[in-house]
């Protein structure tokens, strides 16, 4: 009875397997790209309305300086997943290659290093989140001193004695929300890093449940946490931290039914025979992006507090907005990255080619589709996240509404070639091309931008600040397509060595 269990059990395993690869070999390519990027598309999807139900709520409670607290928390935010992003999405194009060519047992011990660095790596920032959260005030642009000694003299009186509160609040506001999320900075990391780990061996739907069951988690707390309890952003970053911790206990569940590759098991853990090197060459240009997209949100939010602090979290908001034109796009290229990485370990150029190219026609129909939309629409859109109300701030919340309908438009001028860069980017790591996609994801957020952002700042004022982003983006579509240009040249002098060397 019991070897006929077993024999059960490993034919589910091998069923299961073989549905997972023919996804990558079988499958006509719509049908193959549909596979594993609607997952992604609807993963990125529930994350984007979770993150804007958070702002939804926060904006309920009619301060536009809470509004403020969680731009300004953002960067930090971003750093966490950054982390989880280095081993994850290292480990997704590495676990879909070594399918590719044949090394099972290698995901093993991917899978297992990857999830224990996420591990250390989220208890070091819960200790330095938890214990040193004054010490990050002066650099986000929260601290209440500075910012109070920047007040004009000519304000004095009741003006003088709001603003000062004001500041405070932010102060304390950006604190709350930064504390709860040190918390969960273990299953934040976790989470982001499981998603792309399942996605890295085909089983794309369990990704896309385990980030669905976390997102829907904190959907549910946060009109209770914020509102109901009236705990504000403290209660977003508490209703964050608990969907983090329910997606983690998903993505272990998975892993106990025993119908996966991947492993966590400490005796599974290597660094050597290229694991760690593997997993890290491939991650870093996403994390550096996303380090990147944290420093310069940093270096933008000081600058907007120089013009009007309010400006700041009316570009927190437009941001939120225009997160769904991006993460969309991202969905997709995310989606295609274990399909090209496989195509390309086994050495298939066109069906590789024919793949990336249909994914960014898809992407462009999305951007121009969401760009009409958001033109059309802005200022709805942006009332839904920050409302006017019975409040002494009501002449705050006016006039940041304004300023985020402004920023929106300006975001979304280059809306329609975003996925191309992410299309690009996210083949280049699917080929192992670490340095490239390094360079690309770099150049969007920091050797282009970051100068943009300085120059604008200097030279423009407020309109250069909000156009800084779309104009870095159109360079680095052209950047983008030389990056990929060079991948396959040398894909093709591998290809022609190889026949040669047979020959």
């Amino acid at each position: 009875m019991f070897n006929i269990f077993n024999i059960k059990r490993k034919g589910e395993f091998i069923l299961q397997n073989t549905k997972k690869l023919n996804v990558f070999e079988i499958e006509s390519i719509p049908k193959a790209v549909a596979t594993l990027a609607i997952p992604s598309v609807l993963s990125m999807l529930v994350t984007v309305l979770y993150n804007m139900v958070d702002t939804f709520f926060v904006g309920q409670t009619h301060d536009p300086y809470r509004m403020n607290a969680v731009s300004m928390a953002t960067p930090v935010f971003m750093m966490l997943m950054a982390i989880g992003n280095l081993f994850g999405i290292g480990a997704c194009a590495f676990i879909s290659r070594s399918l590719g060519s044949g090394a099972t047992e290698r995901v093993k011990k991917i899978s297992s290093f990857s999830f224990w660095c996420a591990v250390i790596l989220g208890i070091v920032a819960t200790i330095l989140m938890t214990t040193g959260v004054s010490m990050l005030m002066p650099l986000l642009g929260a601290d209440a001193d500075k910012n109070i000694a920047t007040i004009g003299n000519n304000i004095t009186g009741a003006e003088l004695e709001r603003q000062i509160e004001n500041y405070r609040n932010l102060e304390k506001y950006t604190k709350d929300y930064l504390f709860y999320i040190g918390i969960g900075a273990v299953p934040t990391i976790i989470s982001s890093c499981f998603s792309h780990m399942t996605k890295g061996e085909g089983a794309a739907k369990i990704s896309m449940f385990g980030m669905i069951i976390g997102s829907v988690t904190n959907m549910i707390l946060d009109p209770i946490m914020i509102l109901a309890l009236d705990m504000g952003v403290k209660g977003a970053a508490i209703a964050t931290t608990i969907g983090n911790c329910v997606s983690v206990l998903f993505y272990f569940g998975y892993l106990l039914r025993k119908n996966t590759i991947l492993s966590i098991s400490p005796k599974q853990f290597s660094i050597g025979n290229g694991i760690a090197a593997g997993v890290i060459a491939i991650g870093v240009p996403t994390f550096c992006t996303n380090l990147l997209m944290s420093f310069s949100n940093i270096v933008m939010n000081r600058f907007l507090n120089n013009i009007d602090i309010l400006a700041t979290g009316a570009m927190g908001i437009a941001m939120k907005a225009n997160m769904l034109v991006v993460f969309l796009q991202m969905g997709i290229g995310m989606g295609i990255q274990p399909l090209v990485g496989y195509h390309y370990g086994a050495g298939n150029r066109k069906r590789m080619s024919k793949i990336m190219n249909f994914s960014i026609i898809c992407t462009m129909i999305i951007g121009i589709t969401l760009t009409a939309v958001y033109f059309i629409f802005t200022e709805p859109l942006i009332s839904l996240f920050m409302t006017e109300g019975a409040s002494a701030s009501a002449e705050d919340v006016s006039k940041q509404i304004s300023y985020a309908v402004k920023m929106l438009r300006a975001l979304m001028v280059s809306g329609p070639f975003l996925g191309i860069i992410f299309v690009n980017n996210f083949s280049l790591q699917g080929m192992g091309r670490g340095i490239s996609s390094l360079l690309l994801s770099i150049s969007r957020q920091g050797f282009v931008f970051l100068p943009v952002l300085i120059l604008a700042n200097a030279w423009i004022g407020l309109n250069g600040l909000i156009y800084a982003q779309p104009i870095a983006d159109l360079i680095s579509v052209i950047i983008s397509f030389f990056m990929v240009w060079l991948a396959k040249k040398h894909m093709n002098a591998n290809k022609t060595e190889k026949v040669l060397s047979k020959c």
